[in-house]
């Protein structure tokens, strides 16, 4: 009886390394909730080994697709250096797969007004690709940019059980009902001279070929609800101070600020930028220039932030 027992956890553990996906790029459908939604997801190399690998879950911003997400961070080159795969989800609300649009609460488009469940959405993700392939359950991280980024904190507040970290970058959080069951390490990317994302918050500039408008809470005051939250000390110390590279990003500076130490091991960090307008720094440089501003490498997004990630899990 024992020798069958055993081998019947043989069969199962060798179902399951079959199962495993090899490196690569793919694109996966997901119906939640009677819609019709889509990730794409990237396998770095470190998958051939059979381990659980963590996962970064990528939101692009409001109008954008997973498609641009993944080419204009170039977070696939980061996942291969180091380790982790990489997941691109499809917003909503769109035509086809343009223009889409994440519920992160008050904000942004056709998903909000709408009502769509997209932690509900980000959480089926998950398990859909936790079904496919070995994932560290215990590493699983999110990050987007300005309505993706607001789309990320609604998942880190909401899921915190689920989620071991998350950085958001150019969109302050956007939730009436703040209530995270857990405290959460939080790192966020955001310049004083973002345009669009306001960093002092206010209503921003109408989208082009659009009369919409909106309005963007004071990152400070975003942070300040998570500080509180994770029960760290209200003053935070600058440890960091990055000037951009002569010739490239001239006057472009970064000063990191660290709240720490929090309650549970956890911090929330500011990278607070000059220069760069509503960009992915490190990303694809002068990409849609007249919507997002100024590009700027004078921090790496991709590097920092799992720097940050890796020191993190959720305990289950």
């Amino acid at each position: 009886m024992r020798l069958a027992f055993s081998l019947l956890l043989w069969v199962i553990a060798a179902l399951a390394q079959a199962a495993a996906l090899r490196p690569g790029d793919y694109e996966v459908p997901v119906v939640h909730k009677s819609l019709s939604r889509s990730y794409l997801l990237h396998v770095p190399p470190q998958a051939t080994s059979g381990a659980a690998l963590p996962v970064v879950i990528n939101f692009h911003g409001g109008g954008g697709n997973a498609r641009t997400q993944k080419w204009y961070t170039r977070m696939d080159e980061a996942a291969d250096r180091d380790g982790y795969i990489a997941v691109y989800p499809n917003g909503s609300g769109g035509f086809g797969t343009r223009f889409l649009t994440w519920n992160a609460g008050n904000c942004c488009g056709v998903a909000a007004m709408s009502g769509v469940d997209d932690v509900g959405f980000a959480l089926a993700v998950i398990d859909d690709l936790a079904a496919r392939t070995p994932i560290d359950a215990t590493r699983i991280y999110a990050t987007g940019l300005s309505n993706g980024s607001m789309m990320a904190y609604r998942l880190a507040a909401e899921a915190s059980e689920r989620i071991a970290a998350v950085a958001g970058v150019a969109g302050a959080m956007t939730l009436v009902r703040f209530h995270p069951r857990l405290p959460v390490p939080v790192m966020h990317i955001h310049s004083l001279d973002d345009e669009r994302a306001l960093y002092a918050g206010g209503l921003g500039p109408a989208f082009p070929q659009a009369d919409t408008r909106v309005f963007h809470a004071p990152v400070e005051d975003m942070l300040r609800k998570w500080i509180e939250h994770n029960g760290c000390p209200r003053e935070g110390r600058v440890v960091d101070f990055v000037q951009g590279a002569p010739g490239v990003d001239d006057g472009h500076t970064a000063n990191r600020v660290v709240h720490a130490p929090c309650r549970d091991g956890t911090e929330v960090v500011l990278w607070k930028l000059a220069g760069p307008g509503h960009v992915w720094p490190g990303g694809r440089r002068n990409f849609l220039p007249a919507l997002l501003g100024t590009s700027s490498a004078v921090i790496d997004a991709n590097r920092e932030m799992w720097s940050f990630f890796s020191r993190f899990r959720r305990a289950h």
